[in-house]
Order: C-alpha cells, then structure tokens, then sequence
C-alpha cells in the first residue's frame, strides 16, 4: 500500500548506519515482495541485506520470524503513513491524499503487485500464525478508511471502508497482472469521484 519496499539502491545507502537487524528486516520486506515467502531463502535476505549468512541467525532462529519481523515493519510503517493524513483537515480531503498516494504506486504495482497485499495472500495458503499477523495489514487501513467515513457523517462507513480497500487491492492486481501501472491512477482518479459524490 506504502512504497515500503527499500528498493537496492536506498537499502544499499542505509546499510551504514542501520543496524543488522533493521537491514535484515529491510531485506526481507525487499525480496519477499519480489520473490515472495515460498520463493525467498535465508541466503537471498542476507545477500539483500548485505549480512553474512551466518550472522543471520544471531538476529533471527527462522525464516518465519524474519517473515514476522516484515509483518510488523509494515504494520508500523502503515500506521505511520496514515497518521502523516491527518495534516489534512478534513475526512474526505485524508481520503484523497490516500489516493494519491496509490496512484503514484502504478510501476511498482505492476511489476510486483501490493507490498502487503501480496503477502497476506501468499501467507493465508498456510493457515498458521503468520497468516493471522499478515491480516492486520488489511484490517489497518480499514479500520483507517472506516474512521474516515464515520467522520463524514457516513453510517456505512464500515461498508465504505471495506469498498476502498478492496478496490485498491483488485487494482493492483489487475496492475500487476495486466502489466499497467497507468490502471493504477486510472482506479484512483475513479475513486476520488466516489468520495467526492458520497
């Protein structure tokens, strides 16, 4: 949902000053959006990461816990960006700078689909407690959407919200799918007219 994902050059000019861990978290987030879960090793994370191999293994026992630690760095870097809304003053106008932001997502969306998007869909196939984790990425920007509505008065706005995200996410699909990413600003400027006839 967020331009998350270090790209190499960016996560090759934090490395000085993050910590292994931060970079191996970085790294994961990187290569798990571009190989996903079943497709990363832990020797893929650390060549990304720029850490030895074995060093991999002081900061994390498992390939799962890496996969956490991704987890919750999206989590707070959603949370983050949401909050970064509230400059705007109103719930439609926070609604918008949303949508602005996803259309500016299109070349990454169409080459990799949705950072958190991805991810939760690869993850839910295992049914086990990371899948659980990986939906807060959903229910973040939801629950962000939904509060947005209810200030506009709306009492649907669980409604609405859930209608926001899931546009969002089809769209990126279709980008990644389809190969478009002008579908992504297409699906965007769509939007804003939704809001704004609400």
């Amino acid at each position: 949902m967020t331009d998350s994902i270090a790209t190499e050059k960016s996560l090759g000019s934090r490395r000085g000053r993050d910590s292994k861990r931060e970079r191996l978290v970085e790294g994961t987030r990187l290569v798990l959006h571009q190989q996903g879960v079943e497709g990363t090793t832990i020797a893929d994370i650390a060549m990304a990461s720029n850490v030895p191999p074995g060093n991999v293994y002081y900061h994390f026992k498992t390939k799962d816990e890496l996969v956490q630690g991704a987890i919750e760095a999206h989590a707070a870097e959603l949370r983050a960006f949401l909050a970064s809304l509230d400059e705007h003053r109103t719930p439609k106008a926070r609604l918008k700078a949303f949508l602005r932001m996803i259309a500016t997502k299109g070349d990454l969306a169409a080459r990799y689909g949705c950072p958190q998007g991805t991810l939760c869909s690869e993850l839910d196939k295992r049914q086990d407690p990371l899948a659980h984790d990986a939906a807060k990425l959903m229910e973040i920007p939801i629950d962000w959407a939904e509060r947005q509505f209810r200030d506009m008065g709306r009492r649907d706005a669980r409604d609405l919200a859930v209608a926001l995200i899931a546009s969002y996410q089809g769209i990126s699909l279709l980008t990644n799918t389809l190969r478009d990413p002008d579908l992504m600003a297409r699906e965007a400027r769509r939007l804003e007219r939704w809001i704004d006839s609400l």
